[in-house]
């Protein structure tokens, strides 16, 4: 395009809201150079799907056992059946969207011929996806934004209005859609995003190239399945800059390994603590490095501190079910607290789905009158379900028969489908952005020490994943006093021993609103405290970061709304909270103990062996 002189203003545009030289970043400037690196593009393009297709034609990997695509469009079908009953209805739909789509298009010409752009709606959600300012600024990809982002608030908001939908039926409807808005955003595909098109012309294609070799070597990496990277896993290793706190594995059974960690301080509190992380990833998320290590900071503080590492399972431990975990995981462990300290009352911390067991174990101890463990502390842990989130998504009748069959066919749950579940819950933070910057962008992530644990995923044995999604998620007999365990039907109610419970405000997978009405459940006295961000954050908070914040508001009673707006907030870790609320159970002190005593010896330093086992 080229200025012209005349009486077409000063300018001498054609549109004179254009600048030409805004789109100089967008043209080609060497076509044989694109066309040569787009054919290597496509060569690196035929390896991946090499890659994904040699497992299938070898009959290594089964798509057909598991369809989510079946599911999505069944309870979409549900949705749009409601629309097209009736005539006026589909018509009051289509005219909602084609009269947004009106506004966009009279503001685009108007930017075009430089006239004053009327604001635009206040309903149009900001985006960080958006952020590049030729989102704004080129005509061309601010009707994109414009008309994806209004288009995804029409789909939602059709589900939302929706009529005659049951309560899962339409928690299913807008997940996916949510799922496929995630999708089709404009900034997902190379012709539409401005950075990834100026990148193209940059390097002549060369990203396009590196990103398809990037995409190859990550199916490669999951056998067939797509395994993206989120971090540079070559900047980090288990033992030598992760997992580093100083202790030994003094006991081991078929479901974990106990770990002990050495003193840092001449006296110890009398109690020990034993926590029981959950076994969906590993238990190094409590302990990634130095300076978030939470396990390193309650040894500082004096505690004697045991951690369960939990196994990798693979086909051996299939028939391993939630009471196995129970007795060959926290019963196992308590065990081996004693032997080790000569204490019979500890403290217990649970962490998310080992928390969820820890709870359990609980209620089977106090019909046994075993009371070895003196106070609970549960971190983003349910016990009641009812609002669990959208990982209910996944739990029907339906998919949990089609998700058991595929299980008893290997004797587990391979890990990439939950770590790929818990990604959906934040599509568009944990997938597509990945997707762009990896394979269109040819651009190596970043290393991060929290999305290389993220990576690491662990598998689950049949038995027990299928307890745990049948009795929490789709039945909640936890919190209904119906959960079989043993011999036993056990009831929260008989935990009577204090309890700290911690939520996080942004939990995607334990929901603060789940955990407040878990709080409910339990016979004694229960401090419910919320932290700042979310499942991981804010958790994994130190207290000399002086990040986030946390509320405190004595029992959890009404609404966890109304409990929110009357809580005291306090700025930084709620670590130094709790250690005080535990220090207040019981100070006493005694000299610091080695790992194992005099009656166990060390089978292995920490972070031990079953930590290593990737999947």
């Amino acid at each position: 395009m080229s200025e012209k002189t005349g009486d077409k203003g000063e300018t001498g545009h054609e549109f004179p809201g254009f600048d030409p030289k805004s789109v100089e970043a967008y043209m080609v400037k060497d076509p044989q150079a694109l066309t040569m690196n787009f054919a290597r593009a496509l060569e690196n393009l035929g390896k991946a799907a090499s890659e994904w297709l040699g497992p299938r034609e070898r009959g290594e990997i089964d798509d057909t056992a598991v369809n989510p695509l079946t599911d999505l469009v069944k309870t979409l079908s549900q949705v749009t059946e409601y629309w097209i009953a009736d005539p006026k209805r589909t018509l009051d739909a289509q005219m909602l969207l084609f009269s947004s789509y009106m506004g966009i298009w009279t503001r685009t010409l108007h930017q075009f011929s430089g006239q004053p752009v009327g604001p635009e709606p206040e309903t149009l959600p900001k985006d960080k996806r958006f952020s590049d300012e030729d989102w704004v600024k080129n005509p061309f990809f601010a009707f994109l934004r414009q008309v994806y982002l209004v288009t995804a608030s029409w789909a939602e908001k059709l589900v939302n209005e929706a009529e005659g939908l049951d309560d899962h039926t339409r928690h299913k409807a807008a997940f996916y859609v949510k799922q496929i808005t995630a999708a089709l955003s404009p900034a997902n595909f190379a012709i539409t995003n401005p950075e990834v098109y100026r990148e193209t012309v940059a390097t002549n294609g060369a990203n396009f190239v590196a990103g398809m070799k990037m995409l190859a070597e990550d199916i490669a990496a999951g056998r067939g399945e797509l395994r993206m990277r989120q971090t540079d896993a070559a900047k980090f290793a288990i033992g030598l800059n992760m997992a580093l706190t100083p202790g030994k594995v003094i006991a081991q059974s078929e479901v974990c390994e106990v770990i002990q960690y050495e003193p840092a301080t001449e006296t110890v509190l009398k109690r020990p603590l034993l926590i029981c992380p959950p076994w969906i990833n590993k238990f190094y998320i409590l302990d990634l490095n130095p300076q978030k290590s939470f396990i390193k900071w309650c040894v500082d503080q004096g505690h004697t501190v045991f951690v369960i590492s939990w196994v990798n399972p693979d086909e051996r431990h299939a028939k391993k079910d939630w009471e196995a975990y129970m007795r060959e995981g926290i019963d196992f462990a308590l065990d081996t607290v004693e032997k080790a300290t000569g204490e019979k009352k500890v403290n217990a911390i649970g962490y998310c789905v080992g928390g969820t067991l820890l709870a359990a174990t609980l209620a089977y101890h106090a019909q046994q009158r075993n009371s070895r463990i003196a106070s609970a502390t549960f971190l983003t842990t349910q016990v009641d379900f009812t609002h669990a989130g959208d990982l209910k998504v996944f739990v029907d009748e339906e998919q949990l028969a089609a998700i058991e069959k595929q299980m008893n066919s290997v004797g587990y749950l391979d890990g990439s489908k939950m770590a790929t579940a818990f990604n959906m819950l934040r599509a568009s933070e944990l997938i597509w952005p990945y997707v762009v910057s990896n394979y269109l962008k040819g651009k190596e992530p970043m290393p991060f020490d929290l999305l290389y644990w993220n990576s690491d995923s662990t598998r689950m044995a049949a038995a027990n994943h299928a307890y745990y999604l049948r009795n929490c998620y789709l039945n909640n007999t936890l919190s209904k006093g119906e959960m079989k365990l043993g011999d036993r039907v056990v009831s929260l109610k008989d935990i009577k021993i204090p309890i700290y419970n911690l939520a996080t405000r942004e939990d995607h997978i334990a929901p603060p609103k789940s955990v407040f009405l878990g709080s409910s459940m339990f016979g004694g006295p229960v401090d419910f405290v919320v932290t700042g961000s979310g499942h991981i954050a804010g958790v994994v908070n130190p207290p000399d970061k002086q990040k986030y914040q946390y509320w405190t508001g004595g029992k959890a009673k009404g609404t966890y709304e109304g409990w929110m707006e009357k809580a005291e907030e306090t700025k930084g870790s709620w670590w130094p909270h709790w250690h005080a609320w535990i220090e207040a159970k019981d100070d006493t002190r005694v000299p610091a103990r080695k790992p194992g005593g005099s009656a166990l010896n060390a089978i292995a330093d920490a972070p031990g062996t079953y930590v290593l086992e990737r999947v």
